[in-house]
């Protein structure tokens, strides 16, 4: 699996990189598989250097906090107006309940059978297997003060988890567990930010990873631009036995 990161901002998009999204990709048998992860503010633009959008295979959605879904509406827009025509199927797309009401609330005089003719939407529920081409995702609910998932993605032996937008939960640990890359929420500054049920902190990201076990390679993301990294990587590595990385946008991790 290739992991590029599109975006990797918190809560709005920071002023050297868009908010969440996360390209996918894995080749089998001379055929690219696309997936992406979010598309929040700013993304769509961003992601166009990496892949034409048009070639995706499926979007997955962890929550509907614009944050993490507002750019589905230029991806509709792409779709659904480029010269060249619209794609002959719809792109599927996964999301909590409620996303076609979501998005037609976004795009102001959307009708739902527009969505259905961009969008193949289908809803998450915890534990549900996702089947992409050769690659596999998971979905797994984790704590956040609206419906949220973290995705697992395996591909040829090998595993991505994203956590999404999450605070410590039990949920963490199966989704995390043997992890080649775990990309998690570091929102959260200890010290600083006290209300539960929110985000991760460094020090409870490296706590979970530690907690599910065999997890190689842990990458903090999702800080907002108010954060100082270099104290949230520190806030992790002192737990984490191994290197604490930073996720920026163009960053490309091959698993």
């Amino acid at each position: 699996m290739r992991v590029t990161v599109v975006g990797c901002s918190g809560s709005f998009a920071g002023p050297e990189s868009p908010a969440s999204c996360y390209l996918v990709q894995h080749e089998e048998n001379g055929r690219l598989w696309s997936v992406l992860l979010d598309l929040g503010s700013g993304a769509f633009g961003a992601l166009q250097r990496y892949v034409d959008p048009r070639a995706l295979d499926a979007v997955l959605i962890s929550h509907l906090h614009p944050d993490h879904c507002i750019d589905l509406t230029g991806m509709y827009v792409f779709r659904t107006y480029h010269p060249e025509g619209m794609p002959e199927r719809p792109l599927p797309l996964y999301g909590p309940p409620r996303t076609p009401h979501r998005f037609t609330r976004m795009y102001h005089g959307l009708e739902h059978d527009a969505v259905d003719r961009v969008f193949d939407v289908h809803t998450l529920a915890d534990t549900a297997r996702i089947e992409v081409g050769p690659l596999t995702v998971t979905a797994y609910a984790v704590h956040h003060p609206v419906e949220a998932y973290g995705f697992r993605v395996e591909a040829a032996g090998r595993v991505l988890a994203y956590t999404g937008d999450t605070d410590s939960c039990a949920n963490l640990s199966p989704l995390l567990r043997g992890a080649d890359l775990a990309l998690m929420d570091c929102a959260f500054v200890d010290g600083r930010d006290t209300v539960p049920g929110i985000h991760l902190s460094g020090s409870r990201a490296a706590q979970a990873a530690l907690h599910a076990g065999g997890v190689e390679r842990l990458v903090l993301t999702h800080l907002p631009s108010w954060n100082d990294p270099d104290v949230c990587r520190a806030q992790a590595a002192a737990l984490w036995p191994g290197e604490v990385g930073l996720a920026r946008p163009g960053d490309v991790y091959e698993l």
